[in-house]
């Protein structure tokens, strides 16, 4: 469940507010009396997956108001427990259309832009996770690959570049790039500073296995950048280090890295394609899951606008992973050991 707070001016007509509130069908509600400030509450209790109905009514009633605030708190326990509909009703569409997104798409944004800060704490875990990923890869040690890829925050960025695409915010998907992209730069360096100082070992399994790319890698791909949208749509964020572990962002950037100083620049391309099809695939079905849970701009007028890029993007996406997957099929597997 979910709590919804609205405080605004007395000076606000109450009556349209909170008609479009009791529309949304919330649990319960309760219309406090004006403070000595000369301000109103208004509460809403909705269940998971509702409330998104009152929050589009409340930010289009009030958005050209001063002095209002909306605030989302999620409610741990509440009694008395809600009693089971006998028999269910047929939901309509637009029911059906408003319970796809289990997270209020301000909650979502909240979260998942938190993912397109560039600060120092970025730079500084990225450059730590391509230290333990490049390591361990060099050293054929399972455990240091796993701890990397858990550590690693690039996933974050990515994400947002994802969720920023499916609103067509071009600002997010702006913020989100450079910062994706300048943590993929900083643990390439990273790695290539560390290929550079100690020898690629070619013996090492997790390293070589960085540079074997096929099909599987996008099916691979496809699947966990799903799940991280789809963890982060319905509020289970904790899924999200699984999701890491899976996708393995970073160990494919270490190897590019690692090869490079070493001066295997053919493996490097290998492993460099492997992060290439890695990301283009999180985006491409982060893009189709948030599409798919009803991830929309708020405004009939926000989403004209954004449909043009919207679709630009899936198209790209699209474009990109196929040639991925063209170049990944066409290289054979070769055997690359003395």
């Amino acid at each position: 469940m979910r709590l919804i707070e609205v405080t605004f001016p007395e000076s606000i007509d109450v009556k349209p507010l909170l008609k479009a509130c009791l529309r949304a069908e919330p649990v319960d509600h309760r219309l406090e009396p004006i403070d000595d400030r000369g301000r109103r509450l208004l509460r809403l209790v909705f269940r998971s997956g509702d409330g998104q109905e009152a929050v589009d009514a409340i930010q289009g009633l009030l958005a050209d108001e001063r002095d209002w605030r909306l605030v989302v708190l999620p409610v741990e326990a509440s009694l008395p427990k809600d009693e089971p509909a006998e028999e269910a009703p047929v939901e309509d569409e637009a029911v059906k259309k408003r319970k796809k997104t289990l997270a209020l798409r301000e909650e979502l944004y909240q979260d998942i832009s938190q993912g397109a800060d560039f600060d120092r704490d970025f730079m500084l875990l990225t450059a730590l996770s391509a230290v333990v990923a490049a390591v361990g890869l060099n050293a054929n040690n399972v455990a240091a690959v796993i701890g990397a890829m858990v550590i690693a925050p690039l996933l974050g960025p990515i994400l947002a570049f994802a969720f920023g695409s499916a609103l067509g915010d071009l600002s997010l998907m702006i913020r989100s790039a450079r910062t994706a992209a300048a943590g993929l730069t900083l643990g390439l360096l990273v790695s290539m500073a560390l290929g550079a100082i100690m020898s690629a070992n070619l013996g090492s399994d997790e390293l070589l296995s960085r540079t074997f790319v096929g099909v599987d890698a996008v099916a691979l791909a496809l699947a966990a950048g799903a799940a991280a949208a789809l963890s982060m749509s319905t509020g289970v964020s904790s899924a999200l280090v699984g999701v890491m572990v899976a996708v393995a962002l970073l160990p494919p950037s270490a190897a590019v890295g690692l090869f490079l100083g070493a001066g295997e620049f053919g493996l490097a391309m290998r492993a460099g394609l492997l992060l290439a099809i890695n990301v283009v695939s999180v985006i491409l079905a982060a893009l189709f899951i948030f599409r798919l849970k009803g991830v929309r701009p708020r405004t009939w007028l926000e989403r004209k606008s954004a449909k043009r890029s919207v679709f630009v993007n899936y198209g790209v996406w699209v474009i990109c992973i196929l040639v991925l997957t063209i170049v990944a099929w066409r290289i054979a597997p070769v055997d690359i050991l003395p």
